[in-house]
Order: structure tokens, then sequence, then C-alpha cells
């Protein structure tokens, strides 16, 4: 009868864990690491990626979290979904040993223990795995704070390079334009002089056109005063 009802309690367990799933879109941290190849760390990176986006659309999104390759997806591929109530399969029940047998029933007490240790050994390995990760992460805390203290040094040098650059644009536009006012200055003094270089040259053709007409008219005036004596001179010697 023991040995019927012992058997009656392997079939339950088993059929327990035959239909057991775990949904890797709404279960708790805790539940995630009752999966084979999961624990804490890797069970709070799968709560993590949900957070930061969204619900899984296929199990293979599982290999895009931190610290799930290949290997662990294939051991739980078979125990998780993306929808559904998450059941984890209970621990079978232990036949109570018997009081004659003393000795075996220590050494079945000792089983779940052994059972227990062996799943806490991935974790360990886990944990051991994470702890470069962790080291690392603290010597990137010194560089971080060190950081935080360079950004207002770096902000009030940026301010000041800003400021000095305002201040050559500011300057190189006020050189521009004195240097517009100039340009413009001596075009105006060019043509002022250009016009009084063409006033004087007009003034100075006229006067000679003057001269050479006063000239032209004294030498008429000569040539016809000649004409008249020659010809009153011609006119006497007839008489």
């Amino acid at each position: 009868m023991k040995k019927l009802f012992a058997l009656f309690a392997a079939l339950v367990a088993y059929a327990g864990m035959a239909f057991a799933a775990v949904n890797i879109n709404s279960a708790t941290k805790e539940q995630l690491e009752s999966l084979d190849g999961i624990g804490p760390v890797k069970a709070q990176a799968i709560v993590d990626y949900r957070k930061k986006n969204g619900p899984f659309k296929s199990l293979d999104d599982l290999k895009k979290v931190d610290g799930i390759g290949d290997a662990t997806f294939d051991k739980v591929k078979k125990d998780v979904a993306l929808s559904g109530t998450t059941t984890v399969p209970a621990a079978a029940k232990k036949e109570e040993p018997k009081k004659e047998e003393p000795k075996k029933a220590e050494a079945k007490k000792e089983e779940p223990k052994k059972a227990e240790a062996k799943k806490e050994e991935p974790k360990k390995a886990e944990a051991k795995k994470e702890e470069p990760k962790k080291a690392e992460a603290k010597k990137e805390e010194p560089k971080k704070a060190e950081a935080k203290k360079e950004e207002p040094k770096k902000e009030k040098a940026a301010a000041a390079d800003a400021k000095k650059s305002e201040a050559k644009e500011v300057k190189a536009d006020d050189k521009k334009a004195a240097d517009k006012k100039a340009a413009d200055e001596k075009k105006v003094a060019d043509k002022k002089a250009a016009d009084e270089k063409k006033a004087e040259k007009k003034a100075a053709d006229e006067k000679k056109a003057a001269d050479k007409k006063a000239e032209k008219k004294a030498a008429d005036e000569k040539k016809a005063a000649d004409k008249k004596a020659a010809d009153e001179k011609k006119a006497a010697e007839k008489k």
C-alpha cells in the first residue's frame, strides 16, 4: 500500500513538473530563480530587461538579456512561456522513513540538502562570474565621481571660450566696419581729387583755347593792319 502511495505521489510530482511553466513576462524575481541555470543575477537582469524594453515578444528574446546565452536558453526554454499563470513545481513529498530503518531515513533526509546544494552551485558560479563585474564597477565609481567634479570646470571653461569667441566676433565686426568706413572715405576722397583734377584740366583747356583765340585775333588784326598800311603806302606812291 505504501509503495502504491509513493508511486502515486511520484506520478503527481512528475505531472506537476511536466505542466510547470514560468511566464517570463509576469514572473517575479524569485519565480524566475526556480528555472534551471537562472540565479539571482540573471533573474534580476530579466526583470530589468522587461522594465526597459517591455514584454518579451518571443522566447528567443531571452538571449538578448545580459548573461543568458544559448546554453542557458536551451536549459530553460522548455519551462518558460510568454503568457499564462506562472506555476512553480512543488517539491515531491518524501515518504516518511520507517522507524526500523533509521540509517536509510537519515540518508533520505540528506538527499534534499544535496539536491539543494547542487541547485545552489550554478547560483554560486554565477555570483563568482559577477564578482569581477562588481569589482570593475567599484573601480569605475571614483572615475565617475571625478568626472562629475570635472563637469563644472568644463562648463566654466566652455562658457569662457564662448565669451572669448563672442568678443573676437565683436572685434572682427568692429574691424570690418572700420575698414569699410575707411574704404568709403578713401573712395569719396579719390572721387573728389579726380573731379578737381578734371576741373583743372578743363580750366587749362579753356585758357589754352582762349589764348589761342586771342593770338589768332591779334595775328589777324596785325595782318589786317599790315595790309592796310601796305595799301595806303601803295596808294600814296601812285599819287
